[in-house]
This record gives C-alpha cells, structure tokens and sequence, in this order.
C-alpha cells in the first residue's frame, strides 16, 4: 500500500509534535528523578486516566481483539473484560491507600509494608524480574503488533518497521520523563479513537459489507455475536468465561489489571494530586477501557470475517510474509489496507500513537524500578539526582532494544497474552490480602513468584513441540485447565509458606498501619466501597452491552441497559462523599 502526500504529512506532524513536547517538558522533568518518574505529584485525574486507557491501548490491542472475535466470537473478549472486576477493586479499596503511600514505586512498598533482608531481596529482585524481563516481554509483544502493521500495510520490513517506531518513541520518553509521556498520551488516545472509530465507519460502507444490518447478518458473522459463550460447549465456556469472570480476575497478576493495583497503574495513582484524584483516575480508566473502546475493533474484527473468512485467505492476500505471522491477529492490519488517503494516514497516525504510548509507558515504568529499586537501593547508595536520570535513560535504552529483538520470535498477541496470564498465576489473592492481613510476610511473595514462575515453565515445556503429544508428561491441556492448576499449587504453596514462616516485625507493621490507615479501621467504610465496587461493575458492563445492543439494532435492550447504567453511575455519584 503506498501512503499519498497527505498522509505523510500527518504522520511527520504528529511525530514533530510528540517530540515538542518532550523537549518542551525536558528540563523540569530532568531535574530530579522524581519528577521524571512522578511528575511531581501533582497530576489531575483526567490527564492521569486517560494515560491509563491510552496505554492498554497498544499496538497490539486491536490486532488481539479481532484475533479473539474471529476465533471464539465476540464472547472470546471475556478473557479480558473479566478484569473489571480487578480494577473495580482498585478503584474502591486501594486507590487511595496507594496515594496516601508517598512512595516512588510499587516497589518500595516491600520495604514499607516488611522487615528484614528478605524485603531487600524481594524488592531488589522483583525491579529486574518485572521491570526489565517481565516489561520486556510485553514491549515486545507490541513490537510484534508493529511489525504486523508495517509489513501489511506497507511492506516494512520488520528491522525497518521497529527502527522508525522506537527512535521517536526513545526519543521523546528518554526527554520527557513521566510528564512527557502524560501529555502525548492525552494526544495520542485522542488520535487513536478518532482514528479507530472513522476506519471502522469506513469499513462498514465497503461494498463487501454493505453496512452494519448486512454484517450482523452475514453467514460468517451470525455466530460470532453473542455476548456470551455457548454453555453448551464446555471447553469454550470454562476458557473464555467461567474461569476468567471466577477465577482469573483475583488470582492473576497482569500488567493494567493487577489485584490490588501496581505497576503503571500504581505510578499514576503515585503521581497524583491527591487521593480523590488517584480514585476518579483509575475510575474513568476502566470505564473507557471497557465500555467505550472495544467496539471498533470487535466491528472490524467481525467485518474481516467477510474479507477474510480464513487464515488461507489471509495468506494469500500477503504471500510475501512469513507463514509464522499469518494468525487471526492479522486481520485488523489487514482491514486498514481497504481505507482511502488521508484517513489511511489518520488510521497509521492512530497505530504508530498507541505504539508509542505503551511502549513509552512501559520503558519510563521499568526504568524507575532500575533506577529506584535496584541501582539506587543496591548499587549506589549516594547516587545524585542527575546520576538517577541518567541511569534511567541508559536502562530504557537497553529494554527498548531487548523487546525489538524478542518481538522476532514471537508469532501471535494471544500467545504472549496466554504466557503472561500464567506467569502471573496464583500470585492475585497475595496481593489483594496483604494491605490488610499482617500474617502476609516476604517468603509469602517469593514462593508464589518462584511457584508461579516454575509452573508456567512446566506448562509451556509440556504443551511445545519439543515434547511431542505422545510425550506429553501432562497429557493435552487447555489452557483454562493450566491455569486453574497453576492457580491451586501456588496459592496453596504460599499459604503454608505465610503459616510456617515469621511474619514482619511489630513496628515495621505499626509504621504502615500508621502510614496507610492511621486512626481508621483496616475496613472503614466497607460496606460502602462493596456497594461501589458492584455498581462499578454492573454499570460499566451495561454501558458496554447497550453500546453492542444499539449498533446490533435492538433499541429496547440498549436503552434498557443504558438506564442500568445511569442509575448505578447515580449511585456511585449519591455515595462519593463516603467513597472518595
């Protein structure tokens, strides 16, 4: 496909304004680590919840949404839409035990929360296990998402694709610090959505199509609509439902849907004004990222099963690439090649904006564990502010190349999904319960890293190649099957563990207590935050299905699903005194 002169154009101009503004936010964000990592903490929700939608917003977010939607439906979303729940709970319970924290990062809280050297180990090896090989690991499954994109719609290269991407992308993040990246994240969503929304718009009046009411009705897609999985069909039902909306959404660690909040989610939070404005930020977070993104790239997804009814169909299409790459991800990449100039550019503009959100999230987040949890901790004690910096850049320097060279083994977005869901198995309740249960010590944490770890291992030798399905030591497993497994011994494992083990010292305990709760109870004001947390959950759900109800045509269920969630908005909204 070649890019007309308008399209370039908007490309070049966004690029130009993604690195004004770094370079216009640079010398206040270079002045001390913590105002490159927090921004000074004096962020507005807004600008911090949008960050948030902004950077789930990757690359590969639509390529895996589609892939899902092709495969198993628009059902298959449950994988992920059982989140809600995780971030429900952060939003109720932990946004402002975070903020009220005033630490640099989630990490640091090991040192707060425990005593003794096992707190050192476990913070100083969690900075590099998280925030160099796990962040590694889903930078690059954005990078693969790139290289999709590139060779589809222009023929890139993958070298080619990843060299443009990251050079503006480094450019700008190693400038601006967290700042930077907060301001070209508010821009950036703005590009992505118009951008997603007009291509779906487009997509729709494409002969092929012939507009939404031919779509719904179309032979390949009348099975693909459903909000939910046939119960009939029970390995489908436990993967994409049952598992993920009973088990998945407490038990499992994932980056932007942890239990009890963390990683970049945890750094918007700390960057803050205030605890009001850490709660509303993960708040309209998860209402955009639930409710009001997911449609257009389920639309386009469902509308390349007319283009495109098979992965045979897709290969021929782009004979020249790799047969490795041709997966049901592919065909959101494949769908833009039918939009015209101008929108074309817009569309690409979008791409290359998520691209560089998450990534720029995902690198200034890593680099302040390096920075703060392990370089200043553990190497150098007296490092200066500028020393701080300048660490912080070379380390996203390296992380940033790292992913690039991973992102060329890996094959499908819903493969690194998969791993990264079994990782963070079993590690879920841990985090939820140890603000408030002080028997939680050190070696409760590293038993379920190490188990979790282990078992994810195990699961991914068994189910390889390299074993053969003859050798199978497991026999054949579903990946649900893997996950409720890894999610039993491992809870199990740091149970007996927290029980056998000492738990952290009295005043250690009494100064985080002091810290995080003060005079209050451990459950001030529980009942309401529990009546915040299922409001939460069933209005953002009935937004989402009113939004999918009213595009299907059937006005009577939308509305009626829209005022669900206008009466829970006005719920949560009547209690904001006592929740926020």
């Amino acid at each position: 496909m070649k890019l007309e002169f308008i399209d370039i154009c908007i490309i070049i101009a966004f690029f130009l304004v993604s690195l004004a503004i770094g370079i216009i936010v640079s010398k206040k964000s270079s002045a001390n680590s913590s105002s490159f990592y927090l921004s000074g903490r004096n962020m507005p929700w807004w600008l911090l919840g949008v960050s948030m939608v902004a950077t789930t917003f990757a690359a590969d977010t639509p390529n895996l949404v589609a892939g899902l939607v092709r495969s198993d439906g628009v059902s298959g979303n449950w994988v992920w839409w059982a989140f809600l729940l995780t971030g429900m709970l952060t939003v109720f319970f932990y946004a402002r035990l975070w903020r009220r924290s005033g630490i640099t990062t989630d990490l640091e809280f090991y040192e707060m929360r425990y005593s003794g050297k096992s707190a050192a180990f476990l913070r100083g090896f969690r900075a590099i296990y998280l925030g160099v090989v796990f962040n590694i690991i889903i930078m690059a499954t954005v990078c693969l998402a790139a290289i999709k994109i590139g060779h589809v719609m222009f023929g890139f290269s993958a070298a080619t694709t990843l060299t443009y991407a990251s050079l503006v992308t480094l450019a700008y993040s190693l400038l601006g610090g967290l700042k930077g990246v907060l301001i070209t994240d508010f821009v950036q969503f703005i590009i992505a959505m118009v951008g997603s929304i007009w291509a779906t718009w487009y997509i729709l009046d494409l002969p092929e199509i012939n507009g939404m009411a031919n779509l719904i009705t179309h032979p390949n897609v009348q099975d693909k609509l459903d909000f939910f999985p046939d119960f009939s069909n029970t390995d489908l039902l436990m993967g994409i439902f049952i598992v993920p909306i009973a088990v998945q959404w407490w038990s499992t660690w994932y980056p932007g849907a942890e239990p009890g909040g963390g990683g970049y989610i945890a750094q918007r939070m700390l960057a803050a004004k205030d605890e009001k404005n850490a709660t509303w930020a993960v708040l309209f977070f998860n209402l955009a990222h639930y409710a009001l993104r997911p449609w257009p790239w389920i639309i386009i997804g469902l509308a390349s099963l007319i283009i495109y009814p098979n992965l045979e169909s897709l290969a021929t299409a782009f004979p020249d690439l790799d047969a490795s790459f041709i997966k049901d991800d592919l065909s959101y990449p494949a769908m833009l090649t039918y939009l015209p100039a101008g929108l074309l550019g817009l569309v690409v503009t979008s791409l290359v904006a998520a691209f560089m959100s998450t990534i720029s999230t995902h690198l200034n987040w890593g680099s302040s564990y390096v920075v703060n949890d392990f370089y200043a901790r553990f190497i150098n004690k007296e490092a200066s502010e500028t020393q701080k910096v300048i660490i912080g850049r070379l380390s996203m320097i390296a992380m940033m190349a790292a992913a690039a060279l991973l992102s060329f083994v890996l094959e499908e977005a819903k493969f690194a999904f998969d791993l990264i869901i079994q990782i963070g198995a079993g590690s879920g309740l841990l985090f939820i319960l140890r603000w408030f249960w002080y028997r939680i010590n050190p070696w409760s944490e590293i038993t379920a890293m190490a188990v979790s770890f282990t078992m994810a291992v195990v699961f991914f030798i068994n189910s390889s190649e390299l074993l053969g399905l003859e050798n199978q030591l497991l026999g054949e497993l579903q990946n649900w099957e893997m996950i409720c497994m890894n999610v039993l011994i491992t809870s199990i494992a740091w149970l007996v563990v927290t029980y056998l083990t000492e738990k952290s010292e009295l005043n250690t305990i009494d100064t985080f207590h002091a810290a995080i709760f003060g005079q209050e109870s451990k459950f001030y004001n529980f009942q309401f935050k529990t009546i915040g947390f299922l409001l939460g959950i069933v209005g953002i759900y009935s937004l989402l299905f009113a939004t999918g109800k009213l595009l299907y045509g059937e006005l009577g269920i939308g509305l009626a699903l829209l005022t669900v969630f206008i009466a829970c908005t006005a719920g949560i909204l009547g209690m904001r005194k006592k929740l926020f």
